[in-house]
């Protein structure tokens, strides 16, 4: 009789208490935040530690049905522990979702109006240094930055703050020239930073024929949402990193295709500030002497 008493008291608590607003807002808003962390952690090694998390936890649950009392107090001193070892293990992960988090802020000050005119150039541009590059097998690294903001990659190159262009791609990948080792950080239409130095990706599925480039690529992409462009010297391959994914064997039509996907995805959130391409260049052009005939 308890029981039902117990029951009955469970039902009308809920009928007199029902869902507030506040309630279902905070409901909500639960519901988006697993969304967005499940968003952000599928297809990386995140993924892989919650499965195993999820076993801990039955083997836990298991171990004490069964009586298993060594095996559940080791266990469960785990997962006490769990916590701290998840922040020292993941720590990349975290940052990178702290910071996308960040730029996504409706008060950021550093969001501008882009135009779409001036992407076409960008992506043209960019396509014919990347096949030449590839067609001499000159080796490239080349890193879109995109809503994750990449300073501390900056710092670590020289500061070149150029219009991309085929030539100025070209020059700074030149072997035997004092920019061409490392990589090129690319920011709306601006080559900002060269020969910077990128982490190495510790994932253990790179295959054994690709080099530092490679994993040099795939380690920003890991711990960033910007997409990376590596060009093969041994093979002149064009290959793309994002997202801790390789995509290798890129022609002009599928590199255009990613590329406007980049592109026009910032000027639809007027998030990089593409400055009037074709208007400097025209102006540049303008600005330079010329020679009058007598």
């Amino acid at each position: 009789m308890s029981a039902i008493g117990d029951q009955i008291s469970a039902i009308l608590w809920n009928i007199w208490n029902r869902p507030k607003l506040v309630d279902l807002i905070d409901i909500l808003l639960l519901t988006f935040i697993l969304y967005e962390l499940l968003v952000h952690v599928r297809q990386t090694r995140v993924s892989q530690t919650i499965k195993g998390i999820i076993i801990l936890l039955l083997a836990t649950w298991l171990s004490e049905v069964l009586g298993m009392r060594t095996i559940h107090a080791l266990l469960s001193w785990i997962i006490n522990a769990g916590p701290v070892l998840l922040i020292v293990l993941f720590q990349s992960e975290i940052r990178r979702i702290l910071e996308e988090l960040g730029n996504n802020s409706v008060f950021d000050a550093s969001a501008y109006l882009t135009q779409k005119d001036n992407t076409d150039q960008v992506i043209e541009e960019m396509i014919l240094a990347l096949e030449h590059m590839a067609r001499r097998r000159v080796g490239a690294l080349i890193v879109i930055e995109n809503r994750t903001h990449l300073d501390d990659v900056i710092a670590t190159g020289t500061r070149v703050d150029g219009i991309v262009s085929q030539p100025l791609i070209e020059n700074i990948f030149e072997p035997n020239t004092p920019l061409h080792d490392g990589a090129v950080v690319v920011r709306g239409d601006r080559v900002i930073s060269a020969a910077c130095l990128l982490r190495l990706s510790d994932t253990t599925g790179v295959g054994r024929d690709l080099g530092t480039r490679h994993r040099a690529g795939l380690g920003v992409s890991e711990v960033s949402d910007a997409t990376v462009f590596i060009v093969s010297e041994e093979t002149g391959i064009i290959s793309k990193a994002e997202r801790g994914q390789l995509v290798r064997h890129l022609d002009a039509a599928s590199l255009r295709k990613i590329l406007h996907g980049i592109y026009d995805s910032q000027v639809k959130d007027n998030r990089v500030p593409l400055l009037h391409f074709r208007q400097r260049r025209q102006t540049a052009h303008d600005e330079q002497p010329t020679d009058k005939k007598a």
